[in-house]
């Protein structure tokens, strides 16, 4: 979920955290697998029997946003809820000088007026199979950890294979459990994805960043898409009817939606790492880049509506950082992790038959020492820090595939594999604007950072720089390349690797330059992870002969299933109330005089007096949540639809690494503003009326 905090509150204390190596789990929580969901706890705590008719309809109602976030179909014409935030994307490249959908909205009035994403893909999860025994067996204890990584790259583009060419479905191997057990997803996959709502930027984000990550909230965060097939709306069988009911206090209520990444399962070694290297390398260049793009966008209009998206995305990965690293530098958490391991490790030792575990922790150490020495590089080079260009990664792309695509299906770089090469393919031949003068900006701005993180008499650098300041090399670069031209990209791409040497493009030969280079740091890293990774199996299948297998697994932006109850917190002796309304909206607006960031829109002044202000606005919850969950519907114990996740107050910054439910909570749009505000704000009844079922819309 891109619910990132917008500062650090020093006078907010970090939660103490209980943990430790048993799975003796703490109130509501847990990222549930749709295929391992929890069972006992729904029922002991609040009487709820998960049925597997429940569960496949929420699986199947659930949508993934392969831009980053989730969703739900809430009709059986394709219609699909998400997050504006999740949506940005795609209303940033519709814009133009002309037209900001963004800041100012749309709304299509009939079907005919929906307008089709650049390259937008939504995948919906239709099965999930256990291959971990085939996956395993590939992969011979004899083998060095080279050999191993690339049996277990081989064996996983192969099932991947197999199941594209039996199903035509997008088929992916899931790593779960940091290796203890694989699983391959099955995705149907939607890529005529069309426009048909988006709020005001300023209703969707109110109270900007002092608000964000904060609670008690006043936002609209909605964007309503439909997908399509055959030119026509999707007909769907599963999707979430709306409640107009919404929730009262102490509801259990349910998320269903794809957390991006949690480190709950990291070693103490990992952990260390985390905070000492990768977070503060992080917030360097996140702050440095936060800075260039705000001074851009200063300069005009037209420029903050080109850098818009992606210097909102800066702030929040910056934001989201400086909530994490405050967590792994609070002492009490990281000795309280420290204890956890030595328990774990202890439990072990003294049970013969886990033997092969009890070196595991040091081999995860000694692999993450090589990670943090390769670290740099392979994130200047590999991972692209030091070339932040569309066109570079268009380059790139283009000359790697020249290189994989020959090769056995078992044998490319993963991204290359058979079963994910429509998704691809759909990325790179995107439409999507791209503007020289930002291109200028952010490439000449990651050179100059190279050349400081690497130094300027390092061999690689000067060839880079080809003798030129990052400036002039950068603007050289992007006036030269053909790679805007998409039927050009094609071209290339279709005629491999004689073409893509022929072309001499200038992005193309900055990307061979390197490649060298990145390949050889990118096989370090995927060596040593794959030494951690076989570590990590050991400790799971320890853990799991200990504790069982009733716990889950750290989030992979795939499904799961999350549970809470609706309910406030207190916070600095006040009680803060589990939801908030309408009128606390306007009663916002007024404490700041209505000056910006708490300027509500004209058009919601103007039809003020329409509204029912009692209505409610956003509510809390204690579901197990983090970033990806962006756009996770809410729904009952009927799974109906009573809200929509898109935020977090400031006390679940630390979810990445331990879950609490004291005061963190998951912040949602209840589902009867949203129908308020379609109806009396801006004049959406017919879309409102397919949300609610009354009927169709055409």
């Amino acid at each position: 979920m891109k619910m990132n905090p917008t500062r650090w509150l020093p006078g907010t204390a970090l939660i103490v955290f209980m943990v430790t190596f048993s799975p003796s789990l703490l109130a509501d929580e847990g990222m549930w697998l749709f295929n391992h969901p929890p069972r006992k706890q729904l029922k002991e705590k609040y009487g709820f029997d998960v049925t597997e008719t429940w569960l496949d309809h929420v699986q199947k109602s659930s949508v993934r946003f392969n831009s980053g976030g989730s969703g739900s179909f809430v009709s059986e014409d394709g219609l699909v809820i998400s997050n504006h935030h999740v949506g940005a994307d795609a209303l940033q490249k519709f814009g133009d000088k002309n037209k900001n959908y963004l800041r100012d909205g749309f709304y299509a009035r009939s079907q005919a007026q929906e307008k089709r994403c650049l390259d937008l893909e939504l995948n919906v999860l239709v099965s999930i199979e256990d291959v971990t025994t085939r996956v395993n067996v590939a992969v011979k204890s004899e083998m060095a950890v080279e050999q191993a990584f690339l049996a277990r790259r081989a064996v996983m583009a192969e099932i991947e294979k197999e199941s594209f060419d039996k199903t035509g479905l997008r088929s992916d191997v899931v790593t779960l459990y940091q290796g203890g057990q694989y699983h391959l997803y099955r995705f149907k996959k939607y890529t005529d994805v069309r426009l048909v709502f988006a709020p005001e930027q300023q209703i969707a984000f109110y109270g900007g960043d002092p608000d964000n990550f904060e609670y008690p909230r006043f936002d609209l965060d909605i964007c309503l898409f439909r997908v399509y097939e055959d030119d026509q709306p999707a007909k769907l069988q599963h999707y979430l009817k709306w409640s107009e009911a919404g929730v009262s206090e102490n509801e259990l209520v349910f998320v269903s939606g794809h957390p991006g990444h949690t480190s709950r399962l990291f070693t103490v070694a990992e952990l260390e790492y985390v905070r000492d290297q990768r977070l503060p390398y992080a917030l360097e260049r996140l702050h440095a880049l936060e800075v260039l793009l705000s001074s851009y966008s200063a300069r005009s209009d037209e420029n903050a509506r080109r850098a818009k998206e992606d210097l909102f995305g800066v702030q929040n990965s910056r934001k989201a950082y400086i909530g994490e690293l405050a967590g792994v530098l609070d002492p009490k958490l990281m000795e309280q992790k420290q204890a956890a391991e030595k328990k774990l490790r202890d439990a072990v030792a003294a049970r013969p038959e886990l033997k092969d575990a009890v070196g595991a922790w040091d081999r995860i150490a000694e692999a993450q020492k090589i990670i943090a020495e390769n670290a740099r590089r392979y994130n200047l080079l590999e991972v692209g820090h030091g070339f932040y260009s569309d066109l570079f990664v268009i380059a790139r792309t283009l000359l790697r595939a020249a290189d994989e695509k020959p090769k056995p299906n078992s044998e490319r770089l993963r991204e290359f594999g058979e079963a994910g090469l429509a998704s691809l393919e759909f990325q790179l031949f995107s439409e999507k604007p791209i503007y020289d003068d930002l291109e200028q900006l952010t490439l000449a701005d990651s050179l100059t950072f190279l050349a400081g993180k690497l130094g300027y008499t390092d061999p690689l650098v000067q060839k880079v720089l080809a003798g030129k300041p990052p400036q002039e090399r950068a603007s050289d670069l992007v006036r030269g390349t053909k790679l805007r031209d998409v039927a050009f990209r094609k071209k290339l791409y279709s005629e491999g690797q004689s073409a893509v040497d022929a072309a001499r493009d200038p992005m193309i030969e900055l990307a061979r330059l390197i490649d060298a280079d990145a390949r050889a740091v990118r096989k370090s890293i995927e060596t040593q992870s794959e030494a951690k990774q076989q570590a990590h199996a050991q400790i799971s299948k320890a853990r799991f002969a200990i504790e069982g297998t009733s716990t889950y697994p750290d989030a992979t932006f795939t499904l799961r299933l999350a549970y809470g109850a609706v309910k406030g917190y207190e916070e600095n002796g006040a009680q803060i109330p589990f939801q908030t309304t309408l009128e606390g909206l306007y009663q916002r607006g007024e404490e700041h005089q209505n000056q910006p960031p708490f300027d509500i829109p004209p058009r919601w002044l103007k039809r003020k007096g329409r509204l029912n202000l009692n209505a409610p606005f956003n509510f809390v919850s204690t579901a197990d949540i983090i970033g990806g969950n962006s756009g996770s519907p809410v729904i009952n114990r009927d799974a109906e639809f009573v809200g929509i996740i898109f935020d977090g107050n400031i006390q679940s910054l630390v979810l990445d690494f331990a879950y609490t439910d004291k005061q963190a909570r998951a912040v949602s749009v209840c589902s009867q503003s949203i129908i308020e505000a379609l109806r009396k704000v801006y004049d959406a009844g017919a879309l409102a009326d397919e949300l609610t079922g009354k009927r169709k819309r055409k």
